[in-house]
């Protein structure tokens, strides 16, 4: 069944609205910089620590500025049935391993490595609850946790000071798909799973794109389609960057 672009969704809300939005900086005092990303009923704790060392590789082949690296887990109790701990299986599943990647591309494409000086970023994206878009609220999560740390690192003076912060720009992520017929943005679980067409979008404020992660989940989509669900996307994303710019306003 198609349902029409006005019909409203399972949760009330029309398809081209978020669910509610809301950071809660400083959830981690012994962080450089940290926040409670909240997405409807999806909660992920984003922290930032930070090394003044950077990874063998690069000592190794002389690679200059500083490095950025993540780390994603969804806690036992994020999920309605118990989810196992990595380590008690001894080794990270794959969804985690291609969920830090992803997040730890998105941050290197809108840093500025060189200008971090020799240093590693580190970042922890830990899921507290889910109930869809745990990835994008990651790294939406992430960029608030981020913006805090440099912020820190500029005010003890440990930057070059020259003015700008390493991080070039702005950057958010979301979900979008198409269930039952229609486009609809920022998926929940109950959408998510049912989705004929399921994508994730990391872009700046600036409206370019970082990585867009496109699937048909046993069907296939148009051009049209495609093209439909990257609008959504695109406006998606700039509420978000108002809202992270109005939270760390404060």
């Amino acid at each position: 069944m198609t349902l029409s672009a006005k019909t409203p969704r399972h949760d009330g809300r029309r398809p081209d609205q978020l669910r509610p939005i809301t950071f809660q900086p400083g959830i981690a005092p012994h962080a450089a910089g940290s926040v409670l990303a909240r997405c409807g009923r999806t909660q992920v704790i984003c922290a930032v620590t930070i090394e003044e060392s950077v990874p063998r590789w690069m000592k190794e082949q002389q690679v200059p500025g500083g490095w950025i690296t993540a780390e994603y887990s969804m806690l036992p109790y994020s999920t309605l049935g118990r989810k196992p701990r990595d380590i008690t299986k001894g080794r990270i599943d794959g969804r985690s391993t291609e969920i830090q990647r992803l997040i730890g591309r998105s941050v290197r494409a809108a840093v500025d490595l060189q200008a971090l000086g020799p240093r590693t970023i580190c970042i922890d994206c830990d899921v507290l609850a889910a109930d869809g878009g745990t990835r994008t609220t990651a790294i939406t999560g992430t960029y608030v946790a981020l913006e805090l740390a440099v912020r820190s690192l500029r005010e003890k003076g440990l930057l070059p000071n020259t003015g700008k912060s390493p991080i070039k720009t702005p950057f958010a992520a979301i979900s979008v798909g198409i269930v039952e017929g229609r486009p609809l943005l920022d998926l929940d679980y109950v959408e998510d799973k049912d989705a004929e067409t399921d994508m994730n979008v990391v872009m700046t404020a600036r409206g370019q794109f970082i990585e867009v992660q496109a699937s048909g989940e046993e069907s296939t989509f148009s051009p049209k389609e495609f093209s439909a669900l990257l609008a959504l996307a695109t406006k998606g994303i700039k509420k978000l960057t108002s809202l992270q710019k109005a939270a760390l306003d404060k």
